[in-house]
């Protein structure tokens, strides 16, 4: 029996809930933006907020989405999660966040939610604050709202290539050429055009008033191995701080030691671990 339940958070909690995630500001910047969007009432939130800790001093938080995010969990905490979860069906694509407070829920887990299809459990999450001390490739700029089908295949085989799954796979693409869509609309999604075809593509997934969080990174792969990503991610980065946020984070594959030079050399420093159960 817990002694301290897990139980679903709404509106009131709001303050304590903002609260836990300015403690980790890097960790969940993808549940902060929702909640910051949309509050925490069930109806209008595309996913649920559980918290662990007495009522009036709230310790813990856990989304549960179309991913499922622990934040500041500690393992008392992870292991009341996983008490409630197991009780559920599974129904998020992944499982990201903290390496502890993940590869604990997937320890406690695994045997109703399994098999995975993949656990990559050392994700080097990285953060920048200063604009980087390497040239910024004045090619890369702003996706327009008309160059959308243009990005589409770029924005696909980053995707299957990171994944391991097409996008296209269900609905033929359309849920994700809408997301493709709506990051251009926001004028978060940065590229390098030639001769009409993306060779360099990234996007800010996720925004809150302490950074924005760089994803789908991709060079074409018959532009790679010429020195493009460097320029073409500092240029993202100085953006990016000079228009949208204090900070600009991401996290990465450690086997990925291409990109993480780059990213070395754009300025980006450590600020923990990553891990990441895909289903």
């Amino acid at each position: 029996m817990l002694t301290v339940p897990v139980r679903q958070l709404g509106d009131a909690e709001r303050g304590a809930v903002e609260r836990i995630l300015d403690l980790d500001p890097f960790a969940a910047p993808q549940v902060a933006e929702r909640v910051a969007a949309q509050g925490l009432a069930w109806w209008r939130a595309d996913g649920r907020v559980f918290g662990y800790g007495p009522r009036r001093q709230l310790e813990s938080l856990c989304w549960v989405g179309g991913h499922l995010t622990p934040v500041h969990a500690s393992p008392a905490a992870v292991a009341a999660f996983a008490e409630r979860l197991a009780s559920e069906e599974r129904a998020c694509s992944s499982i990201v966040g903290r390496v502890d407070a993940v590869l604990g829920l997937w320890d406690r887990l695994a045997e109703r939610w399994g098999p995975a299809r993949e656990v990559r459990s050392n994700q080097p999450l990285l953060v920048a604050d200063r604009p980087p001390a390497v040239p910024a490739d004045p090619g890369v700029r702003l996706v327009r709202s008309d160059e959308v089908d243009l990005l589409f295949p770029a924005a696909v085989a980053m995707y299957t290539e990171e994944v391991g799954v097409s996008p296209t796979a269900e609905d033929a693409g359309r849920g994700y050429r809408r997301r493709v869509a709506e990051l251009v609309r926001a004028r978060r999604t940065y590229a390098r055009i030639v001769d009409g075809k993306v060779v360099f593509k990234a996007e800010l997934a996720v925004v809150t008033r302490h950074t924005a969080q760089i994803q789908g990174v991709w060079v074409d792969p018959m532009w790679r191995g010429r020195g493009l990503a460097t320029p073409a991610v500092a240029a993202v980065v100085r953006d990016t701080l000079r228009r949208v946020a204090p900070t600009v984070s991401l996290y990465v594959n450690d086997y990925n030691a291409a990109a993480r030079r780059v990213y070395d050399r754009c300025g980006f420093r450590s600020v923990g671990t990553f891990a990441t159960v895909l289903f």
